[in-house]
């Protein structure tokens, strides 16, 4: 007798609760400009903003001359085989603590983006590669890599491989660097 009251009362609330929702008129909004803001068309007038390069009045303006994207850090060499013997000859060091470098993490970002074709230990018989989709990836072991050239190669790609900087960060790109050292020295 108890049970039955009990589910009859929960029944009870559920019922009045869900009959009071409706989906035509939602709640209130609390500071209704967050959620439905000013949109501004990208070259529309405005008084907003003045600016010495001819754009005076316009909502879309060049950025100021020499700033950079937030989180971006120059490369000082260039996309050429020029630069790329510099940086190889150069030596070109990385920035990072070799004792603060997580390995761990550099195997990872390795496997992700590099194993596919370079294989696993560095030895040039990647997934791809043993398939026959890409030949001619040359193992660690029989090139004349240091980590600079390696971040070169990574920041703009050298012959079949593609640049990966947009999918690695510099800081990811020097630890993929380390990572490819170590298995050179490992074959």
């Amino acid at each position: 007798m108890k049970s039955i009251i009990k589910i009859t009362l929960v029944l009870g609330v559920i019922a009045t609760l869900s009959s009071c929702k409706d989906n035509a008129s939602p709640n209130y909004q609390y500071m209704p400009n967050m959620y439905e803001s000013v949109a501004y068309e990208t070259y529309s007038e405005s008084n907003a903003f003045n600016s010495a390069n001819g754009l005076k009045g316009q909502e879309g303006q060049l950025p100021a001359k020499g700033s950079i994207k937030r989180g971006y850090v120059p490369y000082e060499y260039a996309d050429t085989p020029e630069s790329y013997a510099a940086v190889k000859a150069a030596n070109l060091a990385s920035p990072l603590d070799p004792a603060k470098i997580d390995m761990k993490k550099a195997e990872e970002l390795y496997v992700i983006y590099c194993a596919i074709c370079h294989g696993n230990t560095g030895d040039g018989k990647g997934k791809l590669v043993t398939q026959g989709k890409f030949l001619g990836v040359p193992s660690y072991a029989d090139r004349v890599i240091n980590e600079g050239s390696i971040n070169h190669v990574i920041n703009y790609g050298l012959n079949s491989m593609g640049s990966y900087a947009t999918q690695l960060n510099q800081e990811e790109r020097w630890m993929v660097s380390a990572y490819v050292m170590k298995l050179k020295s490992e074959l």
